[in-house]
């Protein structure tokens, strides 16, 4: 049959996380609380890089990007899902099927390159000391934030090569809550056994790459650690220990998902909700809990903006007189 004569699926049914409609109210508060902590955790870390000249550095730079960053991991599918919470037909359309899609490998792949320039950060930072600042010059910093959205762009412009013009004519449930093109390619009305294997290779290989290549920056960074004792090389380890924390949290589940993808759906779901909900909430918690300079600075923001309340008080209240 033409493909052209094919009637165009126009929306996708999204079947969730779970069937049963007595555990969406709890999944709804849940998650509502999980994605407010997101939004005020990782726009407290930006405040706090921006407005205390102490953190204007590199490392806090890329730190602030990375949270920038977490917040639209988060947020290209999980307003939809706790939306979705509340329905019982959960249904999504073509366009933003493809939007979704299109945000999760931009976000996804742009985070990936990113983790990879904060290694290179402390890379340098530890085994290349003394020419720190020279190296890591706000020139190269904006530019390795500029490459992770290149980057990003590229990937996901492949991805979505591979499915935009694949016919939809039959099945159009989605055994997720949101779109992923494994699972959406899935349901066009041909063989996309080659495709798929594309799609599949082409995310496997950043994130193996990724992976490789933080792999090597932290070996050899452990390395020079292991030769040092000072107490500076302590607070170097405290902070690695995060980042290499946060990176197994995000690129272990994409590996588990797109290097080697189970059968089962019920582990996706969970992979996926891992990698879009919980590491960008944690993040925060890692970077702020293990680090004395941030909570130094969250403190001092806390007092400004405290005293910024009390002097609009005083003004509110002078300004009530003078009316009186």
């Amino acid at each position: 049959m033409n493909e052209r004569n094919i009637s165009r699926v126009s929306e996708f049914v999204l079947l969730g996380l779970s069937s049963s409609q007595e555990l969406q109210p709890f999944f709804f508060v849940i998650f509502l609380l999980l994605y407010a902590g997101i939004l005020l955790g990782n726009i407290l870390i930006i405040l706090t890089v921006t407005s205390d000249s102490r953190l204007h550095t590199p490392m806090y730079f890329l730190l602030a990007n990375l949270s920038f960053t977490d917040i639209c991991v988060a947020s290209f599918a999980t307003p939809k899902m706790i939306a979705d919470f509340l329905v019982e037909h959960k249904t999504i359309s073509f366009e933003a099927c493809l939007t979704q899609m299109f945000f999760l490998h931009l976000f996804g792949s742009g985070e990936m390159v990113l983790l990879v320039s904060m290694a290179y950060d402390r890379y340098v930072a530890i085994c290349k000391p003394l020419h720190y600042m020279t190296i890591m010059s706000r020139r190269v910093c904006v530019s390795l934030v500029l490459i992770s959205w290149c980057v990003g762009l590229i990937h996901t412009t492949v991805q979505m090569s591979f499915a935009v013009n694949l016919p939809f004519c039959g099945p159009n449930q989605v055994d997720s809550f949101f779109c992923d093109l494994p699972l959406v390619t899935k349901l066009a009305c041909r063989d996309t056994y080659f495709i798929s294997l594309l799609i599949v290779a082409n995310s496997g290989f950043l994130s193996m790459i990724s992976f490789l290549l933080l792999v090597i920056s932290y070996t050899v960074i452990l390395n020079t650690l292991r030769k040092r004792s000072s107490a500076s090389m302590a607070k170097a380890r405290s902070t690695l220990t995060a980042h290499i924390t946060v990176v197994t949290l995000y690129l272990g589940p994409c590996i588990f998902i797109y290097v080697w993808p189970f059968n089962s759906y019920s582990v996706n779901k969970i992979f996926a909700v891992f990698y879009s909900i919980f590491t960008p909430i944690l993040n925060p918690v890692i970077y702020t809990l293990r680090n004395k300079e941030v909570k130094a600075a969250m403190s001092k923001l806390k007092n400004r903006c405290l005293k910024s309340g009390q002097v609009s008080a005083a003004i509110g209240n002078i300004h009530f007189l003078e009316t009186r």
